[in-house]
C-alpha cells in the first residue's frame, strides 16, 4: 500500500491504524476526521487527518504536539483499513504499509545553538524562531536551538476561573515564559482574538463575525478587550527590566492604525521595548515602505494573508484547496513584498504553515527572507533544509517558480507529487 498525502508535521512513525480518538496510544497511527480535532486528546505515534483545512487554527495547534502528521482527502482515506500496520512520514507526506513500531525523526541539528542562526550551504545566516503558547514551548525552543521566540500567542493564556485576565495573571504567565526562554529574545503578540479564537471570558461583540470582521487590534478600543490588552502591556513593562522583550500588534491594516496604537502603547511601555506589526492582509504586506520607517519589526502572518489573497476561509475544509502554497501568484506577491522591504527584508519575519511545506523554505530564502517563526518541533527538520540550501540556486529556483504558469508547473519544478494537495471542489465531481 502506498498513498501520497499532504505533509504537515515532520517526523516518521509506525503503528497499527486506529480510528478511536480516545483509545489510540503510542502503538497506533490515528486516522482522525478534521471535525474531531477540537476534542482530540490522544497521543498516538502518528496522525492522519482526513478532510482537513491545513491553515486553520486547530491544525496550527496540532503542530505543537510534535506528532508526525499528514493530511489526506476522504477518497484517499477510503483505501486505509483499521488494524493494518502503517508507516507515516510527516515530512514527505508518504503513507506505506509497515511493521508496527515507532521511529523518531526529530532531534537537535549538529552545530545549531539556542540564540544563534543556522547557516545555508554558502554561509548565509537564517534565523529559525519558535512560535509558542506557553512556558513549555519556550523550553522546547531552547532545547532544539531556536534563534529566539518569534511569537508568543498570548490569546491562548487564560485564567482557570473564566474571568478576564488581569495584570497579576499576566505578570505570572508571561514571567514563566520569559524565565523558560532563558537568554532568548521574546516577542509577545498582543491579544489576537478572532471569531474562531474567542476566549471564554469574552461574550458576544458587535461586528465580530466572518474572517474579515472585528479581530486583532480592531478590538483594542472595545471593552473588555481594551482592559485586558492594557493588563498585558503593564505586565510586559514590568518584565522588560529583566528580559529582552518585543511586542507585536496583531492584524494591523494601515500605517494610520499602527501610528495610533504605537502612540497609545508608548504611554504604557518603556521606550526600550521594540514595537512591530503583524501584516496579515495584502494591504498591510504591501505597506512595507511605511513599516520600514515607522515599525521596529514586521511579522507577516502567511496563513491569514493567504486566505485574504485567495478569498478562501482557512477554517473551512471544503475550500482548503484554494489556499495553494505552490501558486505562482502567491510567490510573485511575496517577491513584491521582499522587493519593497529592500535591505530590511532580512529583518522581516514570516510565520505560518507556508515555510514548512516541502520545497517552499528554499524558495522563501531565495526571495530574500531570513527570519522564520514556527512550532519549535519543526526547527530541527527545517534547519537541515536551510543547511542544504545554496542561496544562489535558491534565487534562481524562486525566479523560475515566479514565472511558472500554474501550480502543476511549480510541482514539476520542485519534483513534488501534485496529488498531495487538498481536494478542489471540482475534483469531487
Amino acid at each position: 500500500m502506498f498513498i501520497q498525502a499532504m505533509p504537515f508535521v515532520p517526523g516518521v512513525a509506525e503503528g497499527l491504524l486506529s480510528t478511536d480518538i480516545h483509545a489510540a496510544d503510542a502503538r497506533h497511527v490515528l486516522l482522525i476526521d478534521y471535525a474531531d480535532l477540537e476534542t482530540f486528546q490522544a497521543r498516538p505515534a502518528g496522525l492522519i487527518v482526513m478532510g482537513g483545512a491545513p491553515l486553520s487554527h486547530p491544525m496550527t495547534q496540532l503542530q505543537s504536539y510534535g506528532i508526525p502528521t499528514v493530511v489526506l482527502g476522504r477518497r484517499q482515506a477510503a483505501e486505509l483499513n483499521p488494524g493494518e500496520a502503517i508507516h507515516v512520514d510527516g515530512g514527505s507526506g508518504q503513507l506505506r504499509s509497515a511493521a508496527a513500531g515507532r521511529v523518531d525523526g526529530g532531534g537537535r541539528v549538529p552545530g545549531l545553538q539556542a540564540g544563534a542562526p543556522v547557516y545555508t550551504a554558502d554561509g548565509v545566516p537564517v534565523e529559525l524562531r519558535g512560535s509558542i503558547t506557553g512556558a513549555e514551548g519556550a523550553r522546547e525552543a531552547v532545547t532544539v536551538g531556536a534563534a529566539g521566540i518569534g511569537m508568543v500567542r498570548t490569546e491562548y493564556l487564560t485564567p482557570p476561573h473564566g474571568r478576564p485576565p488581569d495584570v497579576a495573571f499576566y505578570r505570572e504567565a508571561l514571567g514563566e515564559i520569559c524565565a523558560a526562554a532563558g537568554n532568548l529574545p521574546v516577542t509577545f503578540r498582543l491579544l489576537d482574538i478572532s471569531v474562531d479564537k474567542r476566549p471564554p471570558w469574552l461574550g458576544e461583540m458587535a461586528g465580530m463575525a466572518g474572517l474579515l470582521g472585528m479581530q486583532g487590534s480592531r478590538l483594542f478600543a472595545v471593552e473588555p478587550v481594551r482592559s485586558v490588552v492594557r493588563a498585558q502591556v503593564a505586565a510586559i513593562a514590568e518584565l522588560a527590566d529583566r528580559y529582552d522583550l518585543r511586542v507585536l500588534i496583531p492584524y494591523v491594516a494601515s500605517p494610520e492604525e499602527f501610528r495610533h496604537w504605537r502612540q497609545e502603547l508608548g504611554a504604557w511601555l518603556p521606550e526600550t521595548v521594540p514595537v512591530g506589526i503583524m501584516a496579515e492582509t495584502p494591504a498591510a504586506a504591501l505597506a512595507m515602505p511605511e513599516w520600514r520607517e515607522r515599525a521596529d519589526m514586521v511579522s507577516i502572518g502567511c496563513n491569514d494573508l493567504m486566505q485574504c489573497l485567495f478569498g478562501a476561509d482557512r477554517d473551512i475544509p471544503e475550500v482548503a484547496g484554494y489556499l495553494d502554497p505552490y501558486s505562482p501568484p502567491l510567490l510573485r506577491f511575496l517577491r513584491i513584498v521582499a522587493g519593497q522591504a529592500g535591505n530590511d527584508c532580512e529583518r522581516v519575519q514570516l510565520c505560518g504553515l507556508l515555510q514548512q511545506l516541502p520545497g517552499v523554505l528554499p524558495l522563501l530564502v531565495g526571495l530574500g527572507f531570513r527570519r522564520f517563526s514556527m512550532a519549535p518541533r519543526l526547527i530541527p527538520t527545517l534547519a537541515r533544509v536551510v543547511q542544504e540550501t545554496d542561496t544562489g540556486e535558491a534565487r534562481r529556483r524562486a525566479a523560475s517558480v515566479c514565472e511558472a504558469s500554474d501550480s502543476d508547473a511549480v510541482h514539476a519544478l520542485l519534483g513534488l507529487d501534485p496529488d498531495a494537495r487538498p481536494e478542489m471542489p471540482w475534483s469531487r465531481i
